[in-house]
């Protein structure tokens, strides 16, 4: 089974409140890890196009929740962004 401490990790850490588990910061941050993860195994295994059909649908996904937390509360989206070091 695998390690899901880093996942509760970002839970706790970007929930707004105790309990929660599906604002759009939580989801943000995870798959914000799990395309972190995918860019590494990439690196060392250039031709594993389903991880990279993977990665692309994770970006997107994450691209989605952005323009949301952006149309809701351009303050908590910023918070994130600058928390995640995303938009450089």
């Amino acid at each position: 089974m695998a390690d899901t401490s880093w996942k509760k990790e970002l839970v706790e850490k970007y929930a707004t409140h105790p309990g929660d588990t599906g604002s759009p910061e939580v989801q943000i941050a995870i798959l914000t890890h799990e395309i972190n993860e995918l860019n590494k195994h990439l690196g060392v295994h250039i031709h594993d196009f389903t991880s990279k059909r993977g990665l692309f649908m994770k970006i997107g996904q994450r691209k989605k929740l952005l323009g949301y937390l952006k149309s809701v509360s351009t303050e908590r989206y910023a918070k994130l962004i600058s928390s995640l070091g995303l938009r450089k």
